[in-house]
Order: C-alpha cells, then structure tokens, then sequence
C-alpha cells in the first residue's frame, strides 16, 4: 500500500497539483512514495477536471532523487534496486512525458538524481533561485535513470549534459536558466504564485492543441522530414475537428477572444 501522505494529489481551477510531501527526507523517493506518485500521474491524466498539472515538492527541496537509506537496506538484503527502474522510474516518466496536458514543474529546492528526472520529464519548468540541480547518479556508482539520457542532451546538448553527468557538480538556477534546463527562475517567496499562475493560464487554454505540441515535439526529432510531415498532418486533423479550434477561430474573426473549453 502507498505510504499515507507522500504524495499529495488536489485540484484548483482545472490545475491538478501533485506534491512530493516528505519534507524531512527532502522528498527522496521509496517504493511507497514512487508507487503514490505514479497513481497520482495516472489521476491526472484521467482526471476531467484537470486540464493542466503541476508537480512540486514540500518544504526546502524539490525531490532528492531515490530514498538511499531504503535502498542500503535493500543492498543489505541482496534485492539491489529490485526493479524499480522499470517497475516505477519508467512509467512516471512516460506518464508526465505522455500526458495529454501540459506539466509545470515548480522546483522549490534541490532536484537530484531522480528528482532532477522528474523535473525534466516535466513540460515547462519553474524554479526558485535557490534551486539546484544535481546529476547525482555517477556519486553512488550508478548511470542515468528516469529518462535523463533522453531529456537532458534534448534540453542543453549532448556537450554539457556528459559534462553534468560525468561531474556530478550542482548547477544553480541561473545557470540552469543559461543552459535551458529550466524556462524561468523567480526568488523563492513568488515561486508558488508564479508555477500556479503559469498552470493556470495553460489549464484554460486549448489542451488538445497542447497535447499535439507535446506529442510532435515528443516524437518528431526521432523522425525523417516526411514522417516528421505526416504525423503533423495527423495531429493538425484531430486539433481542426475540435470545439477550441472551430470557436477560436471564429473568435478571431470576430476580434473577440477565444473561450477555450478544453475539447
């Protein structure tokens, strides 16, 4: 069974907030913890009162990646990581990577290891400027999980992401903001208001048209120029079929704005 309250899960204003709440752990992640934050993503995605997501972490770090005092127990007991890269790791993050909503991370503190995997699974990234992210794994002997050899050289290149993950040195939030590991920093008192404010604007915006940026973003740099064509093709013919598209539309040609429903 999950372990009560790790994961907190509510929904405002078509925003679902999902929130890593093990403070005194800095949000390090046990297999109760990870088990309640992959139902969490399931949630969202099937929530209908959610048309936009925002991940966060209680108290003074985003995530501080996998729980190693469970993991050294589990050493103890010859388990190792006992699976939990593909029973946990992979489907959260193809869970965030392929929900059809837009994602915000609002990274309060340090992401590291899985935490900054976590992060960088996200659509749209806010941090504080006390945040901090730490390729961790190569510290404990280990390579890159939670889909960082996919996300990472996608967002800096694949110069500095070897260098991150090879170093493993912290890299503050405004270097992050250099690189492109994030999209904005703010000081840490505005961070809540300002992630919030971003899921809000997302949430009431067309999120089939979100859902197809994110599939052809997702999907089109691993394909050659004509397949790259066709699957935009594809998603352009299921967004023109909408309400959103058919009311924006005519909102433009009225000069009024458009009231985007989500279908």
């Amino acid at each position: 069974m999950p372990e009560p309250d790790s994961v907190a899960y509510e929904v405002s204003d078509g925003v679902a907030t999902i929130t890593l709440d093990r403070p005194d752990s800095l949000n390090s992640l046990t297999v109760e913890a990870k088990e309640s934050l992959l139902a969490a993503v399931e949630r969202a995605k099937d929530d209908s009162g959610a048309r936009a997501v925002l991940l966060t972490g209680n108290g003074k770090a985003f995530c501080a990646g996998q729980d190693l005092r469970e993991h050294g127990e589990a050493l103890g007991d010859g388990r190792g990581l006992d699976s939990t890269v593909r029973s946990h790791y992979n489907p959260i993050v193809l869970g965030l990577t392929r929900m059809p909503k837009p994602v915000v991370a609002a990274v309060n503190g340090v992401a590291a290891g899985a935490g900054a995997g976590l992060a960088l699974a996200c659509d749209l990234r806010v941090a504080s400027d006390n945040a901090s992210f730490l390729m961790a794994f190569t510290k404990v002997g280990l390579g890159a999980d939670t889909g960082i050899s996919w996300t990472l050289p996608r967002l800096v290149g694949h110069a500095r992401a070897m260098e991150m993950l090879l170093l493993a040195e912290p890299v503050g939030a405004q270097r992050a903001l250099e690189v492109g590991l994030v999209n904005r920093v703010v000081p840490a008192e505005e961070l809540a208001d300002s992630a919030r404010e971003l899921a809000q604007r997302l949430a009431s915006g067309p999120t089939v048209g979100y859902a197809a940026v994110k599939a052809s973003l997702t999907l089109g740099s691993g394909l050659d120029l004509g397949n790259a064509l066709e699957m935009e093709a594809d998603l352009q013919e299921q967004c023109a079929g909408t309400e959103d598209h058919q009311n924006a539309t005519l909102a433009f040609l009225d000069k009024e704005t458009p009231d985007f429903r989500g279908r």
